[in-house]
């Protein structure tokens, strides 16, 4: 008969995660596909397809900035204040040699700060492969065509850079392999709707960050073990005040999160591009359908960016994760200067506020873990919280 799991079990396959993370940017994993001779390329933005690149035999990280708060100022010397500081801290880390690993890089022309830094990042930090793609703004059928096309000319060039044929029978084989990681981390995510969750918050993003640094292969061993061994009747945070969602920009620093639940708001759903909106579709390939086809209909169609319009379904998303975990409030993290969700805000704040989920917006720097004034608003909005529900 299999033993139950332990608490010691389930900190144990969380410490595996950890690791990864404590490595970056140059993780074990990266450096051991260095050594078999075998190329990493660096992707920015979710609608850069990786199952193209995984399925040309590349390791696929992402380009993430420093893990905390950082003062950039080489990031400052090349990209104007008014730029993110997410895009900043990526820049300033390149620059410093932290990506000197990566034999090429791929984006999406998704934000302005996006597109200077790839347009820095090309001239500065020389790598032999780049790559942009035009990431369209709409769901129409000239849309779909569009980012088709983009995706056909990028699968075209990686296969030219490699010298690695990207078959319909690969690509498969990919979207097998990436299919597989959204099925666990959707496992992983429904943990968060009991009413104790055995998984905080802050350790899903450790989770999260480590699946883009490492193969996705070894991420998927490491998932099942997690799932395997977590001990459901772990309770993250027992005296929790208020089962929160977090929404806005780019998100890599665990420790907000985890500032945000020592006070008691117990983080149980997010719809960042760090974490939710990265996984959150499948890849379905239809009857007589290229797997590139599908692989184009899944990426453009996925879980929104703020940038994308209509603005309806991403709000219907939201609305749906914030009803299907139950969660009593929402907490916007927006980056400075990070237009796309500065612009989406209002209309997140009224969606939410209809369906009775009060919304705290913060404005903070990319890669803060916290402050007094972010301490003082969260333990107001908590308070707030506990008085709707008396």
């Amino acid at each position: 008969m299999k033993p139950a799991p332990t608490a010691d079990l389930t900190s144990q396959a969380l410490d595996r995660f950890r690791e990864v993370n404590g490595l970056f940017p140059e993780t074990s994993h990266i450096l051991e596909h260095k050594r078999q001779g075998k190329k990493v390329l660096g992707w920015l933005c979710t609608y850069v397809p990786e199952e193209i690149m995984h399925a040309a035999g590349v390791l696929p990280i992402r380009i993430t900035g420093y893990s905390h708060e950082i003062k950039p100022d080489e990031g400052n010397a090349y990209l104007y204040v008014n730029n993110c500081s997410f895009s900043r801290s990526c820049l300033q880390l390149g620059l410093r040699g932290g990506y000197d690993f990566l034999d090429g890089i791929a984006g999406g022309s998704t934000c302005d700060c996006a597109r200077r830094l790839m347009d820095l990042w090309h001239h500065y930090i020389a790598t032999s492969f780049y790559h942009m793609i035009t990431v369209p703004q709409k769901y129409s059928s000239k849309a779909h065509e569009l980012y088709y096309e983009q995706i056909t000319q990028f699968t075209q060039h990686l296969s030219e850079f490699t010298g690695i044929e990207i078959t319909d029978a690969s690509l498969s084989h990919s979207i097998q392999i990436y299919n597989e990681s959204r099925e666990l981390l959707r496992k992983l995510y429904d943990l968060r709707k009991a009413n104790n969750p055995p998984i905080t918050g802050s350790e899903i993003i450790e989770i999260s960050n480590a699946g883009f640094r490492m193969p996705k292969e070894t991420f998927n061993e490491y998932l099942k073990n997690l799932l395997t061994n977590i001990d459901t009747s772990r309770h993250a945070y027992s005296n929790s005040r208020a089962r929160l969602m977090l929404t806005g920009s780019i998100l890599g620093n665990h420790e907000f999160v985890e500032s945000i639940e020592q006070l008691g708001g117990l983080v149980v759903t997010d719809d960042l591009c760090t974490s939710t909106r990265h996984w959150y579709d499948m890849i379905e390939v239809n009857q007589d359908e290229s797997p590139l086809r599908a692989i184009s209909r899944r990426y453009l169609n996925n879980f929104p960016c703020a940038r994308m319009i209509p603005h309806d379904e991403r709000l219907k998303r939201i609305r749906d994760l914030a009803q299907g975990f139950r969660v009593d409030g929402a907490i916007s993290q927006i980056v400075h200067n990070c237009t796309p969700y500065t612009h989406e805000l209002s209309f997140v704040t009224k969606m939410l506020e209809a369906q009775g989920i009060p919304v705290l917006s913060l404005d903070v720097e990319y890669g803060t873990a916290s402050s007094g004034q972010i301490q003082t608003r969260v333990q107001a909005f908590l308070e707030m919280l506990e008085g709707k529900r008396r």
